[in-house]
């Protein structure tokens, strides 16, 4: 499997908090298909990037903690492919997520909506394998 990266896009967020967009694209996804990303260290702590793995959007992030997480880039309250612009925090013992659109907040390890538990986004799996940070769809 081969992944190209688009550019990184330099762009704003509410708090004017820096973030980089990479795209990667691959061929035909499987179940247990790890798609590259880009490299662990182009991440930045407590923000996310948002990558295209086989037509799917996919909001990745980097907590303190250097733990990753992967998730559905599409607020389902407002349609809009932001959640990768969110807020990164915490609730309770849960890493998290709010959307810059509406406000909602995601856990990023469950992927539910804690302001409505009848809606979640999806999760993805997510690691580092020789210091690039690769995305499984599902």
């Amino acid at each position: 499997m081969t992944a190209t990266l688009g550019n990184p896009t330099p762009a704003t967020t509410g708090t004017d908090a820096p973030t980089i967009t990479a795209t990667a694209t691959t061929g035909t996804a499987t179940a247990d298909a790890w798609t590259p990303i880009c490299a662990f260290d182009d991440l930045l702590p407590e923000r996310g990037v948002a990558a295209l793995v086989d037509g799917v959007q996919v909001a990745v992030f980097r907590l303190f903690d250097g733990s990753l997480h992967a998730v559905g880039h599409r607020d389902p309250f407002s349609g809009a492919y932001v959640l990768a612009r969110g807020l990164v925090g915490t609730r309770g013992n849960a890493p998290t997520v709010a959307s810059p659109m509406y406000k909602q907040v995601f856990d990023l390890r469950t992927g539910a909506c804690l302001d409505d538990p009848s809606v979640s986004v999806p999760v993805h799996r997510v690691r580092v394998r020789d210091g690039q940070v690769e995305v499984a769809l599902g």
